[in-house]
């Protein structure tokens, strides 16, 4: 039982869960000192999980779909990477096609009742949140493949999580919110769009079109990675100048030489894949390290750790200025 919800787990990508954790625990906090519901901010954010992972699975299954249907496929060849073959578990027989959309369909469906309580306690404007998850959830595997997936998480890990959050625990709309959501909206997507900077010919040769793949070579496409982070230092100035938190919110700047270390990082991916940075203390957590280096995958999950390292610590200097400025 034990193996077999491991397996679940792993399926599902279990590991991605902290961009929702994450995303959730600043508006959360944000919300809990306008004297929010901390209860129905909990169970938002379980919804808010278990439709992330049905997602993940959707996506994979669409993914898998895509493959089969190529002529010169070749499991073996393509298992080779077991890092960037998502729906390796589908490819290596360990579950099946079924599994997935039936694992998926109970995800959703649990997200679906967490979604009919809230509507129930919080009021029929929860709905309009659900409704714009539940779209983006669905279409992803499809928008996916023509230049849409930032948009799309964009989309759900700003306006649409930190409002719907925020409405379940006050009751009330706030246009401030969607404001305020843009600093770790803008950092969620830079994770995302390492992932498809490291997968360009994978994703070309899959037929899927990302905003990576669109230029000419990876080392090209880090021109709009330089943009999003810029995006995400410069956004905390709005939010003290229509006066939604005051200074403390720049705690996030002692993220910069991270943000600068991960785009020196890429630089030297996008022209040596099994390149490895020197490993420096603030690089932690990076968990399984060692077996990565013996497997040959440690340059493309050092680069992943580190995104989503600097997306953590972000969003936690991000959280602590909030409760500075805010809550004291």
């Amino acid at each position: 039982m034990l193996q077999k919800t491991i397996q679940v787990m792993e399926c599902s990508r279990i590991f991605s869960l902290p961009m929702s954790v994450l995303s959730w625990l600043a508006i959360f906090v944000y919300a809990l000192i306008d004297s929010g519901n901390p209860w129905y901010g909990i169970l938002a954010l379980i919804g808010i999980g278990l439709v992330h992972l049905g997602t993940n699975l959707i996506d994979d299954y669409f993914d898998y779909k895509s493959l089969i249907k190529q002529v010169d496929f070749d499991k073996a060849e393509y298992l080779k990477n077991s890092q960037k073959t998502k729906c390796r578990y589908l490819i290596n027989g360990v579950m099946k096609e079924s599994d997935i959309l039936l694992l998926s369909g109970g995800y959703f469906l649990a997200a679906l009742l967490i979604g009919v309580f809230l509507f129930f306690k919080c009021g029929s404007g929860i709905m309009y949140f659900v409704f714009a998850g539940a779209v983006i959830a669905l279409i992803y595997p499809f928008i996916s493949r023509i230049c849409l997936s930032e948009i799309a998480v964009a989309a759900a890990y700003g306006p649409t999580l930190f409002g719907g959050v925020y409405y379940v625990m006050t009751g009330t709309y706030s246009k401030e919110i969607f404001l305020f959501s843009m600093p770790t909206m803008f950092m969620t997507v830079v994770l995302l769009y390492i992932h498809t900077v490291m997968d360009f010919e994978y994703d070309r040769n899959e037929g899927k079109r990302t905003i990576a793949n669109s230029f000419d070579s990876p080392l090209d496409s880090l021109i709009v990675l330089k943009i999003l982070l810029i995006l995400a230092y410069i956004s905390p100035v709005f939010l003290c100048i229509f006066d939604i938190v005051d200074w403390q919110i720049f705690l996030v700047y002692l993220t910069i030489p991270l943000a600068v270390d991960l785009y020196k990082s890429m630089i030297e991916y996008t022209t040596n894949p099994n390149s490895l940075p020197e490993r420096k203390w603030y690089h932690i957590p990076m968990e399984n390290f060692e077996k990565l280096v013996e497997h040959g995958e440690a340059g493309f999950m050092m680069r992943m750790y580190q995104s989503r390292n600097l997306m953590i610590y972000f969003t936690l200097f991000f959280t602590i200025g909030i409760i500075l400025s805010l809550a004291i």
